[in-house]
């Protein structure tokens, strides 16, 4: 009786098995976005933020979390200033924000799910260490990524053989990542932001000219928010206020209205 949807069906299937283990949807989702971390690198996983809108059916009530990161304390305007940038690069250092991803899987957990850490990361540990056959748009995008991931020698190492991405069908394994699933299994959310990952992360930050501290990391913390909406002829939508993008799917629902 639950749906699970996602962009690679590995991922989906997890949380499936989180639904028919006795988990709720909230244990589900955290399984499968850790999952999509593994199988789908280029578009998830705890070095990003994160986003909820979720129904509460006992309560009647929309909740909306805001888990994106904060810029680095040390990065500031006077920054691109000095190195004369008009916008923010999409590559190197500078578009780095602490990942708010680990926070906001805590934060949605202890609210409302019923599984512990352990529990519901385990699918994404196994996978990880025993590997899986990447499936065959991720393994298109992977490849077509190979010239920007080979610029970073752990990236290199981690995602590429012999300088290229993996082929449709090739099996991936990510021991790096199941260790830090682990470890957040083991120790939750201050694994991430008090312990040895954000230890790793901030070193390499400073070995590479970037802006982190661990005081960014110690500092960090998600937001419960009010999500915002409009009414679609007749419809009520609903999306999360800024920094989100959701805002400009209403302002656009709006602009549509008007044209039969």
């Amino acid at each position: 009786n639950g749906i699970v949807a996602t962009s690679q069906p590995l991922a989906a299937q997890v949380g499936i098995d989180v639904l028919k283990a006795g988990g709720n949807a909230v244990d589900a989702a955290i399984a499968t976005n850790a999952m999509l971390g593994l199988v789908e690198p280029m578009s998830c996983g705890i070095g990003g933020d994160l986003f909820v809108i979720y129904w509460d059916a006992k309560t009647k009530t929309l909740y909306g979390l805001n888990a994106s990161g904060r810029s680095p304390y040390a990065l500031n305007r006077d920054v691109f200033k000095q190195k004369r940038l008009k916008q923010i690069p999409v590559t190197g250092p500078l578009p780095w924000s602490v990942p708010g991803c680990v926070d906001g899987w805590h934060e949605l957990r202890t609210r409302f799910g019923t599984m512990e850490f352990d529990q519901i990361l385990a699918p994404a540990i196994a996978y990880a260490e025993d590997g899986f056959p990447v499936s065959e748009l991720i393994s298109q995008s992977w490849r077509g990524s190979a010239d920007e991931l080979a610029k970073w020698p752990e990236t290199a190492k981690t995602y590429l053989i012999d300088g290229k991405g993996h082929e449709f069908g090739q099996l991936f394994k990510n021991p790096n990542l199941a260790r830090s699933y682990r470890l957040i299994a083991e120790r939750g959310r201050d694994a991430f932001y008090n312990g040895e990952i954000a230890h790793a992360i901030v070193t390499f930050s400073e070995a590479n000219g970037g802006y982190f501290s661990q005081k960014g990391f110690s500092d960090h913390q998600s937001e419960w928010i009010e999500p915002v909406s409009t009414n679609y002829r007749g419809y009520d939508i609903w999306e999360l206020p800024p920094n989100g993008q959701g805002i400009a799917a209403l302002e656009m629902l709006n602009l549509v209205e008007r044209s039969e």
